[in-house]
């Protein structure tokens, strides 16, 4: 799974890159309100919005800034409807990708997305097409650096995580939905450091991609991430990790 990583690291760069331009601080009010419209005003009473107030802290979104996507999602204040969708298709190398969106223009984006993936060397199918190939789960990376392996995977186990294995210079701990908010809370209260935390989707079975795939699978990646309406990019592809270094 070195390969999400790096995916993972990269979006983590772009982001900090996205944010002195407001892009990313603009992509996640779209996920607190429609947190906060399905599932209420209180994070303590609903998870999503939980997940998502907690990723805008963690890139110094405002707290005025989260607070008017709350009450834009409560109705509080007047706001554009938007909604969720999921787009489907294959990359290059027939790579299964899946792009989460949220958007005030269905048939714009959907015009938009498919011709991002027709740029990148991909085409955007049907639905059904690539979702059988992911399974959504909770996962968090935690730096192995002076880590106790047994130590942590003892603490992950209990608190009800599936699984731990070592990925590059982290250890991976998986969980599924249902249990990720117990698991964040037992790693917090103790005092472990968390180098990501999410709720994500993973290949059920991961393709090996060589540097040359790699790259263009990268490419297309990119340039989905890049568009304003785009949440989430997922792949199946173990892209190289010399290739994806070379990116970071």
């Amino acid at each position: 799974m070195s390969g999400h990583s790096h995916w993972a690291n990269i979006q983590h760069k772009k982001g900090a890159v996205d944010n002195k331009r407001g892009k990313l601080w603009s992509k996640l009010s779209r996920i607190i309100i429609i947190a906060a419209r399905n599932g209420g005003g209180d994070p303590g009473m609903n998870l999503k919005l939980r997940y998502a107030i907690d990723k805008a802290r963690s890139v110094s979104m405002p707290k005025d800034n989260i607070e008017r996507a709350v009450k834009k999602g409560t109705g509080d204040i007047e706001g554009t409807i938007l909604e969720e969708l999921t787009y489907e298709g294959f990359g290059p190398g027939g790579t299964a990708v899946l792009v989460e969106v949220v958007t005030d223009s269905r048939n714009r984006t959907n015009g938009e997305i498919r011709k991002i993936f027709e740029r990148g060397g991909g085409n955007m199918g049907s639905s059904g097409c690539a979702a059988h190939f992911f399974e959504r789960k909770g996962v968090f990376l935690v730096p192995s650096a002076g880590q106790d392996e047994e130590y942590l995977m003892n603490i992950a186990l209990e608190a009800g995580a599936d699984d731990m294995q070592r990925d590059g210079e982290n250890f991976r701990i998986t969980c599924d939905t249902v249990s990720f908010s117990k698991v964040q809370d037992v790693l917090e209260e103790k005092k472990i450091s968390l180098a990501l935390k999410e709720i994500t989707q993973l290949p059920k079975l991961s393709v090996d991609a060589d540097a040359n795939l790699s790259r263009k699978v990268a490419k297309l990646l990119l340039l989905l991430d890049d568009h304003d309406d785009v949440q989430n990019v997922h792949c199946n592809a173990n892209l190289d990790d010399a290739a994806m270094a070379e990116m970071e």
